[in-house]
C-alpha cells in the first residue's frame, strides 16, 4: 500500500509501506475514503514543528506519515469486534485510545495508558501509528476507536469529525449549556474557528464576534450569522466565551482580555512559538484558561448528532474536493478544507 509522507517543508510523497495486518481479535483495518487536512497540519507543512524549533519539546523530523481526520470503510476486522462490519463507514478518531484503561474510562482518551503518551495518527510523537492519508490503516482497538457514520450523512461534509468538527463542537457546545445566550467571541485562522460559529449560532449564542484576517473566512462566518472583523483592541468585558484557535500567543492574550468576570476562553491553537499572558489581569477578572488537545472520541456521537439535526452545515466549511491521487500536489498548497475522496475505499 502507499502512506502519503512528510519529507520536508512543504513537500509530501507516495512511499510504498506494508500492507497493515491484523495483530488481535480487537483490531480492524479500514480504507479511508474521505480525509482532510487539520489545522495543525498546515503548521507541520510550514515546518513549525520539526526539532530545529529548540522550545519545541514534542518536535518530530521528516520523514513519517501524515493525515489524521478521515471518514473510512472498513476492511476487515478481528473475531472479537462487534460495532462495525466490513463495508461500514466509521470516523477515525485522530488519537489512539484501549477504551478500558482508567484514562480512558474516565473520558480522558487522549491520554490513554494503554500506549506511549500522545499517540496519534499523523505524526510519531507516540509511536508510529501511520496517518491516515493512507491506503489502509489499522485500527488497534476497532470497538473503542471507531464510530460508525450515520447513513443520512455525507462522509466529505463529515471527513473533520475525527477531530476538528467534533473538537468544535466541544469547545463550545458544554459552555452554552451552561450559560444560554453566551456571547461567544472567536479568534481564528482555519476551519476550527468557522466550525465553531456554525455550532454556537446552533446552539443560541446571543452575540458572536468572528476575528480573522482573512476576507474569505470572514465571508463564510457572516454566512454562519457572525459579526466579522479584521482585528480588533480588548473589549473590556465584551464576551462570556472566547474560543482562540491561531495559534498566535498574542492572539490568545487578546482572547482573555475580552472576557467577562469569570469568563471562559478555549484556546484550541497549536502554540509552537513561545509567548507571554497578561496574567494578572486574568487573574484579577477571574479567568478560566483550557489550553489542551481534544479527548474526541468522547464528542464524535454528539457531534455527529448535532450534525444530522440539520442545524449546521459543516459542509459549507469544506473548500475544495479533490481526487486522492491528487494528494502530493495539492497538500501543501494553501486550501482552507480541503477534502480528498478515495473513489475506490
Amino acid at each position: 500500500m502507499r502512506e502519503l509522507t512528510y519529507t520536508g517543508r512543504r513537500t509530501v510523497a507516495w512511499r510504498e509501506a506494508p500492507d497493515p495486518e491484523l495483530r488481535s481479535d480487537q483490531e480492524a483495518i479500514v480504507a479511508p475514503v474521505a480525509a482532510t487536512s487539520c489545522d495543525v497540519d498546515s503548521a507541520i507543512l510550514a515546518g513549525h514543528a520539526t526539532r530545529r524549533k529548540p522550545h519545541i519539546k514534542h518536535s518530530v523530523d521528516p520523514p513519517f506519515a501524515l493525515g489524521h481526520e478521515c471518514v473510512a470503510r472498513v476492511v476487515e476486522t478481528g473475531d472479537a469486534v462487534t460495532s462495525v462490519s466490513p463495508g461500514d463507514l466509521v470516523v477515525v478518531p485522530w488519537s489512539i485510545n484501549c477504551g478500558s484503561c482508567d484514562h480512558c474510562r474516565a473520558g480522558l482518551t487522549a491520554h490513554c495508558t494503554a500506549v506511549p503518551h500522545m499517540a496519534m495518527y499523523g505524526a510519531p510523537i507516540g509511536g508510529d501509528w501511520g496517518g491516515l492519508f493512507s491506503d489502509l490503516v489499522r485500527v488497534p482497538w476497532a470497538d473503542a476507536m471507531l464510530v460508525p457514520l450515520p447513513a443520512d450523512l455525507d462522509p466529505v461534509a463529515m471527513a473533520s469529525a475525527s477531530d476538528n468538527w467534533s473538537l468544535s463542537w466541544r469547545l463550545v457546545a458544554p459552555h452554552l449549556k451552561n450559560r444560554p445566550g453566551a456571547r461567544v467571541l472567536v479568534v481564528a485562522r482555519g476551519s476550527i474557528g468557522l466550525y465553531v460559529c456554525d455550532i454556537t449560532r446552533a446552539l443560541g449564542a446571543s452575540d458572536v464576534l468572528y476575528v480573522d484576517p482573512d476576507a474569505g473566512h470572514r465571508r463564510l462566518a457572516e454566512g454562519f450569522g457572525a459579526r466579522t472583523a479584521e482585528a480588533i483592541e480588548p473589549v473590556r468585558h465584551g464576551f462570556d466565551l472566547a474560543v482562540e484557535a491561531t495559534g498566535r500567543v498574542d492572539q490568545l492574550a487578546l482572547a482573555v482580555k475580552c472576557l467577562v468576570p469569570e469568563g471562559v476562553c478555549e484556546s484550541a491553537g497549536n502554540h509552537f512559538r513561545p509567548g507571554e499572558l497578561p496574567l494578572l489581569d486574568m487573574y484579577l477578572t477571574g479567568i478560566t484558561l483550557r489550553v489542551a488537545r481534544d479527548n474526541v472520541r468522547n464528542h464524535i456521537p454528539d457531534a455527529l448528532e448535532l450534525a444530522r439535526s440539520g442545524d449546521v452545515d459543516p459542509a459549507r466549511v469544506v473548500s475544495d474536493v479533490f481526487d486522492w491521487e491528487q494528494l502530493p500536489e495539492v497538500l501543501p498548497e494553501k486550501h482552507l478544507k480541503p477534502v480528498f475522496v478515495r473513489r475506490d475505499g
